[in-house]
């Protein structure tokens, strides 16, 4: 009943931080000008801005990749005795720092700060020829921060110490606009704290709910529960293990990262089935589902725009809610540990994150598992 009456008081979202969307997601990666490749090459971002020892920082590289409105920062350390150097040997490749855009950034530290949030870098003002930003930063579940980002009277790419990089290949970029949401795993029983967070301390809302009877199998099952912003532009799911026969995907997740982190980024797109093909036509390897997923595809979905025998041969998945539709494809991790992975999404009106797709999903995700010895 307690459990009941505190979800309760979580559902409306408030304007407390003057959060307007996401920002940037910086990586730290064991070598940046590989990463940027494989983002650029595969991913169709664009290297728009770097820092490093060219530019004048001495203590590590960095690359800003850019497509539509979404932007991701790869970065490297040059010394092995970093902060950066050991958030990568002790997690691999990972999302470090989820940028939040901010109307205030001073409202945005001290509201935080009141609320309970544990300061990392307080506000911080930088200047170049494009003008000036603010951010401050504060420390969230795991190792992963959140900036606050204050650029209204800024013009740059990124940030001041960034200048602006043209890459040896013109890749077309692949058809994604912008970051629709951004998933984390959390240790058991982490999961109702860290969201009873994200409304302390941020004014989110609990937007949706899923239990281990919407997320499992015979062997294995989940939780998750969604936050968003007042505005609907962030959306954040935060998923825990549930108890099953044997490990569970976020099991899986928290054992190879060795803690709590960032477990996908949803990149959307206006043409899933573009962006889908040409991802795939650079070697990005997706998940698969078997072609029985789309026998009754039609009777549980409903009439939709797209040819059903062009999603089934990529294996686009579909679900619709009461506000219309969306389609979703998801790649298998992008690195040795089974960790990080990103989401394709198109919208078509619906607001979920695809409910109906769970059990096909969570079965090709657990056949990954079982290849891996991990099942």
């Amino acid at each position: 009943m307690q459990e009941l009456e505190r979800d309760r008081t979580i559902e409306e979202a408030k304007d407390i931080l003057t959060v307007e969307d996401f920002d940037a997601v910086e990586f730290w990666v064991g070598n940046a000008y590989q990463s940027a490749y494989y983002y650029q090459h595969a991913l169709g971002f664009r290297p728009v801005a770097w820092s490093s020892l060219k530019t004048g920082n001495r203590k590590f590289a960095s690359y800003v990749m850019q497509q539509g409105n979404a932007k991701i920062i790869l970065s490297s350390p040059y010394s092995g005795s970093s902060e950066m150097s050991a958030h990568q040997a002790m997690h691999g490749d990972g999302a470090k720092t989820i940028g939040l855009r901010v109307k205030d950034v001073e409202q945005a530290w001290n509201n935080a700060l009141e609320r309970g949030a544990k300061p990392v870098t307080p506000i911080t003002e930088l200047k170049d020829e494009y003008g000036t930003l603010r951010f401050a930063e504060i420390e969230t579940y795991g190792d992963v921060t959140h900036k606050f980002i204050e650029r209204d009277s800024y013009d740059g790419i990124y940030m001041p110490g960034y200048k602006p990089y043209k890459g040896v290949l013109d890749t077309p970029e692949k058809g994604v606009v912008r970051i629709d949401h951004i998933v984390g795993n959390v240790n058991w029983n982490q999961m109702d704290k860290t969201v009873q967070f994200y409304h302390e301390v941020f004014g989110f809302g609990k937007f949706i709910e899923f239990s281990e009877d919407d997320i499992a199998t015979q062997y294995s099952a989940l939780k998750s529960k969604v936050v968003r912003s007042y505005n609907n532009r962030v959306k954040m799911p935060i998923n825990e293990p549930a108890a099953g026969l044997r490990m569970s995907q976020i099991e899986e997740y928290i054992n190879y990262y060795h803690g709590a982190g960032v477990q996908h980024v949803a990149l959307s797109t206006n043409d899933i089935v573009k962006t889908v093909t040409e991802m795939r036509d650079r070697g990005v390897e997706f998940i698969g589902v078997p072609k029985t997923y789309y026998d009754n595809i039609k009777e549980r979905v409903g009439e939709i725009k797209e040819d059903i025998d062009i999603l089934a041969e990529l294996g686009i998945l579909i679900d619709r809610d009461e506000k219309g539709y969306l389609l979703q494809l998801f790649t298998k991790p992008i690195q040795d540990r089974p960790t990080f992975f990103f989401e394709v999404i198109q919208r078509r009106g619906s607001n979920g994150f695809g409910k109906g797709n769970f059990q096909a999903l969570f079965e090709s995700i657990e056949r990954e598992q079982a290849e891996r010895g991990n099942l």
